[in-house]
């Protein structure tokens, strides 16, 4: 610990400083058992219950004054995971090189208290302040009674997760600076769902764009493949930055931006249909988290592209063949339903069906086609859950061979299916190629990566998949023709709404093509898929090269 650290807390109802030695006067003995430790001056009284007001204020304040004095033991001994907290508080100075902190508490909310922190890091004779808010939680410890700081890495700093690790030195990563298909510089501040894309983007390529590091503070983060991704946090020198070229286009990707801010928890992704390339990625709502990447979650009727293509494939049924549309289909003394108005078809095609997004016309045909063979189609065919390495971390679908119900709630996307936006916008490049690109942001020549590979489709197959995504666009029955209007005639889609249990409104997705650009989006209980997906999507064809 370093001595004459010095700490301001202020808050509504407290104002304590403290000088920099004496580190006794919270000298606390600390547990691991998710309960703290107790006090020196002996153990309190077994209290049940939420803490009161009184507690919230009085554990909070002798937290903020241990950690802002350097007290990484005092501190850590008001935590409920005192062994976690004090490995991160000694972080905080031994690895961070934050020699004096300033804590400025907030009112509090219940047992929540906000503060601000103003931290000073020193390191190799730079010295600046790193500013930003950040928020406690006082809760009951399990078996002693005490009020405690429920410990969290995100206590020290909002970006802090489990297993990261604070650190100030050499950058991990020289700097980068991205730029578009055309050479368009790429910055967070003007497509802030770019953020942690590029952060990603230079802890993996920053040694290869040419660039030297600087001395940074920064969040070190490792990821579930393996690799590290480095976030800056405050910059004491700067590096310089090398040149990456990615697959993004600066017009589609400020489209993207703009079609998901009118929306919450929206996620979009658009590519080339032709060479799998991403050429926008935009997320609405917690932008840390990429769910346009790494969602899983049901896609609902919008799987009916890859359905309907297994069902061809397999001799199934064609797109002129049958396809009847009844009010129910029962599967595994499982009932299933259409959207309510729709009108039943007892002879309707497959288009019919597939342009009115009839649930029980591909439920009825599970049987007949297989669980396995819709697996197969999902892998072998569209490429999905064969380990993309998009240049970037992500998640490449799941269809798994599925039993009882599942197999033929499959058949709708729902049940165990799982995609995110990436992924749709993949099977729609798939589908109206007929060859299957894996995704990718950066070209896979630039670290020698091996992308994933797929058989791709027949080209009769294709052929009528194109020609029924464009009946669901353009058809007075289609239930995307609405949303698609204006775009021009090589244009398809199809929609999707997908139930989730205990949630109100159902989630919204869309998929579409325009010229050879395939738009995908979500919205986290957005309702019907042209309600809120659809208009994002169509957003970013409008502006797509």
């Amino acid at each position: 610990m370093r001595k004459g650290a010095k700490v301001a807390i202020v808050g509504g109802v407290f104002t304590v400083m403290v000088g920099g030695a004496g580190y006794g006067a919270y000298n606390i003995v600390t547990a691991v058992t998710g309960n703290g430790g107790s006090s020196a001056a002996g153990p309190e009284a077994h209290r049940t219950g939420p803490p009161t007001a009184d507690e919230v204020e009085e554990t909070s304040r002798k937290f903020l004054a241990a950690w802002g004095k350097n007290d990484a033991d005092g501190a850590a001994g008001f935590t409920n995971f005192a062994e976690n907290a004090r490995e991160a508080l000694r972080g905080w100075h031994e690895d961070a090189h934050i020699t004096h902190t300033a804590l400025k508490a907030g009112k509090p909310s219940g047992a929540r208290v906000p503060f601000s922190v103003n931290a000073t890091v020193e390191f190799d004779g730079k010295k600046k302040t790193l500013s930003y808010d950040s928020s406690l939680t006082v809760v009951r410890g399990e078996t002693t009674g005490r009020a405690l700081v429920k410990w969290s890495p995100s206590v020290l700093h909002p970006d802090l997760r489990e297993g990261d690790t604070l650190l100030t030195g050499e950058s991990a990563a020289p700097p980068i600076e991205a730029v578009d298909r055309d050479g368009v510089v790429l910055t967070a501040k003007k497509y802030p769902s770019l953020g942690p894309v590029l952060d990603q983007l230079r802890s993996r390529y920053g040694d290869k764009a040419g660039g030297t590091p600087g001395v940074e503070t920064y969040v070190q983060h490792a990821n579930a493949d393996g690799t590290e991704t480095a976030k800056t946090l405050l910059t004491l020198t700067k590096g310089r930055p090398g040149k990456l070229h990615t697959t993004l286009s600066a017009n589609a990707q400020a489209a993207a931006e703009g079609a998901v801010a009118r929306y919450a928890k929206s996620s979009v992704v658009a590519v080339k249909a032709s060479t799998g390339e991403v050429l926008a990625v935009a997320n609405a709502s917690e932008r840390e988290f990429n769910a346009a990447f790494n969602g899983r979650v049901a896609p609902g009727s919008t799987l009916k592209i890859l359905t309907a293509a297994a069902l061809i494939d397999h001799g199934v049924t064609t797109e002129t063949g049958p396809a009847p549309c009844p009010d129910s289909a029962v599967a595994m003394s499982q009932t299933f339903h259409n959207l309510k108005g729709m009108a039943p078809n007892e002879g309707a095609t497959l288009a019919n069906s597939f342009a009115r997004s009839c649930n029980t016309a591909f439920i009825k045909y599970s049987d007949d086609l297989g669980a396995q063979n819709f697996a197969d189609e999902a892998t072998q065919r569209f490429g999905l859950g064969k380990d993309w390495k998009t240049g970037i971390v992500s998640f490449d679908g799941s269809v798994p061979a599925a039993g009882g119900p599942d197999a033929a709630a499959g058949m709708i996307g729902q049940g165990q299916v799982q995609m995110n936006p990436l992924n749709l916008a993949s099977v729609t490049s798939t589908a109206i190629t007929g060859s299957f690109h894996q995704p990718v942001l950066v070209a896979p020549g630039l670290d020698d990566r091996q992308v994933a590979t797929a058989q791709g489709l027949p080209s009769a197959t294709v052929s009528q998949l194109r020609r029924m995504m464009n009946l669901a666009a353009t058809a007075p029955y289609g239930t995307a023709t609405q949303v698609m209007a204006g775009l021009g005639p090589n244009i398809g889609a199809k929609t999707g709404s997908a139930e989730v249990d205990g949630q109100g409104r159902s989630n919204s997705w869309f998929t579409g093509y325009r010229g050879d650009v395939a738009a995908s989006a979500m919205v986290l209980s957005g309702g019907h898929g042209g309600d809120a997906a659809g208009p994002i999507v169509a957003a970013v064809l409008r502006s797509a090269p």
